[in-house]
């Protein structure tokens, strides 16, 4: 029994300094960039909504069959990426059981929602506007894959 106090103590006492020693190392792994890759029925139309009404690029696209399998779409230094749940079926690299069909959610930090109000007229709105505790004047729409979008913009007075 003193034994089990003795090393639950020196564990209270070492923890900390572990701990702080494994923080500092993964601190030093870096990393250049994220990119979300939402998975849809269709590709298509989720090209349309990115570069139609907010003015993304289409960098690469992949085929499968009669429609796209896979697409990117970059706007400055952000990316986001589409795969059909068909060509994720094909994938031998995958195992296609362990991705369930259900919403993504993302959230989209912008200058002026203003302008992204505007540039989702006929969109699905999820979250109307709001105004939240921490500052940012927000609205969610859902995309034609099914995925929530947030856009925010911060630098509104915080709402209580």
């Amino acid at each position: 029994m003193r034994t089990t106090t003795l090393a639950l103590l020196l564990l209270t006492l070492l923890w900390p300094l572990a701990k702080t020693q494994g923080e500092d190392k993964m601190k030093t792994i870096p990393v250049k960039k994220i990119t979300p890759v939402l998975l849809v029925d269709e590709v298509e139309p989720c090209i349309k909504f990115w570069v139609e009404r907010l003015g993304f690029e289409k960098t690469i696209e992949v085929p499968d069959g009669n429609k796209l399998g896979f697409v990117t779409l970059q706007k400055g230094g952000v990316e986001v990426m589409y795969q059909s749940f068909a060509s994720v079926e094909k994938d031998a690299a995958f195992n296609a059981q362990a991705y369930q069909k259900g919403s993504t959610f993302l959230y989209l930090e912008v200058e002026n929602l203003d302008d992204i109000i505007a540039a989702m007229r006929g969109v699905e709105v999820v979250m109307p506007v709001r105004t939240t505790f921490y500052g940012a004047k927000e609205i969610g729409v859902k995309d034609p894959g099914g995925h929530i979008i947030t856009f925010a913009q911060f630098g509104a007075a915080p709402q209580h």
